[in-house]
């Protein structure tokens, strides 16, 4: 994940920061050589390092913050908000014309995965109610078209194409074509090359001309690092950039590109692609990216990622049936594939505050455990699921041979799930209350979360 390394070792200067109480000037200037050291190793921009320093040593040497109770806390407030500065104060959105369609220019260099980020941001604004076409203008590389077709058939989204044709009439005629079939959001995706040269950016140029796209958006791969920076300033020289979707940020990538973007080039990050999946796209904020790279976590995302997955009124369909009549597998199975539906189990614990103090191989053994527990309960009959007390020993080695796991792993979740209802029915959440206690429990419970004990 971007931004780990560079997480890690802001912790460890804050750490230490926090660990002093009362702090001096040469305190925080040791600090900030650290901290200048980290994001620097990050990949980000030395100019833009430099005046990053400048501006949190500035205000962490101020009176206000030394005779501070909580000092260090002060300069991890300061870094918080220089860093959101760095990224852009807010969210940058797109602006729709009074008229549509919308028309978007995706352009980029050849691998940095501007046909796939195409299709999820034709994905991300068909879920908000917008009826996009996506434009197969890039002719040249073997196989683009078939791709487009390919991740737009997986998005649900109509994909124009007229073949290996020139590229200024495909884009002509893409837009005709969205103005007839009322499609409001029109997204092209040009040709890339290896490198930038002459003949693409006369082709981007006449393009631009023709179509007189609403927003050019930049496709940029965060693994390259730097070289990221220096292709959104030459894209934007030659062709007049007004935004970055930044992908791979899944990577190991140092995410320095993340950092120095806007404060180079002036062009705002507006997306970040976060998997190959459709699903793994984001809106760019940079307050919360600011959160995930000093550890905070990032619970409004999580939480964005919990309500476009969940259904409300299956859910509701749950809580009425786990009050009349219990919790079973079949539940749990139910709640597992929700929560696969919000990316994996890596990407959600990454958004939790203190994230960073779990390393790797516990994450992907709670990876593999919640892989062992589906292929469990689905190797369980409908009436298993529905009352697990009746899976004796000739049982538990049909599941465990079914699902390729030892009978120990089916008595470790049997054991498991009968203790999660012995929870559930001790705060009242699983059947009915007759016990006083059980329902001052689950008042209590209830009244903490800030809810209220519905009617029996």
């Amino acid at each position: 994940m971007a931004f780990e390394g560079l997480s890690e070792k802001l912790n460890g200067v804050f750490k230490k920061l926090k660990s002093r109480g009362k702090l001096s000037e040469s305190d925080v200037k040791e600090a900030m050589r650290e901290v200048k050291m980290a994001l620097l190793e990050a990949d980000v921009s030395y100019k833009v390092v430099k005046e990053f320093v400048a501006n949190v040593s500035e205000r962490a040497v101020g009176e206000e913050v030394l005779k501070s109770l909580t000092p260090g806390q002060q300069v991890i407030k300061i870094v918080n908000e220089e860093l959101i500065k760095l990224m852009g104060e807010a969210n940058s959105k797109i602006n729709f014309p009074s008229k549509p369609p919308c028309i978007i220019m995706m352009c980029g260099l050849q691998g940095s995965g501007k046909t796939t980020h195409a299709a999820k941001l034709a994905k991300h604004f068909k879920s908000q109610g917008m009826r996009p076409l996506l434009v197969a203008c890039d002719v040249y590389r073997p196989a683009a078209i078939e791709q487009l077709k390919v991740v737009g058939e997986r998005a649900d989204v109509t994909v124009f194409e007229m073949g290996q044709i020139d590229p200024r009439k495909i884009a002509k005629e893409g837009i005709k074509f969205a103005k007839d079939y009322g499609h409001d959001l029109v997204i092209l995706d040009t040709a890339g090359r290896l490198h930038i040269d002459e003949e693409l950016m006369n082709e981007l140029k006449d393009i631009k001309k023709i179509t007189e796209p609403n927003e050019i958006m930049l496709v940029v791969d965060a693994m390259i690092g730097q070289d990221a920076v220096k292709v959104a300033s030459s894209f934007d020289e030659a062709l007049g950039i007004d935004s970055v979707i930044l992908t791979k940020l899944d990577s190991d990538t140092r995410g320095g590109a993340a950092l120095s973007v806007l404060s180079v080039t002036g062009k705002p990050i507006k997306f970040v692609g976060m998997g190959e999946k459709l699903d793994e796209f984001e809106p760019f904020h940079p307050e919360r990216m600011a959160s995930r790279i000093l550890g905070m976590g990032d619970m409004l995302t999580l939480i964005e990622k919990a309500q476009q997955t969940v259904d409300e009124k299956e859910a509701e369909k749950l809580a009425r049936k786990v009050k009349d009549k219990g919790f079973d597998l079949n539940d749990l199975l139910d709640q597992m594939k929700q929560i696969h539906k919000m990316g994996s189990i890596r990407s959600i614990i990454k958004l939790l505050p203190g994230a960073g103090k779990i390393n790797d191989e516990a994450m992907e053994q709670g990876e593999v455990q919640l892989r062992k527990t589906e292929a469990i309960i689905n190797s369980m009959t409908k009436k298993e699921r529905e009352k697990p007390s009746i899976i004796d020993p000739k049982r538990k080695r049909r599941i465990a041979a079914g699902s390729g796991t030892q009978v120990s792993d089916v008595n470790t979740l049997l054991k498991q799930f009968d203790q999660m209802q012995k929870m559930m029915k001790q705060y009242g959440l699983g059947g009915k209350l007759h016990d006083k206690k059980a329902k001052r429990n689950r008042k209590a419970l209830l009244k903490g979360l800030g809810g209220e004990l519905p009617p029996q």
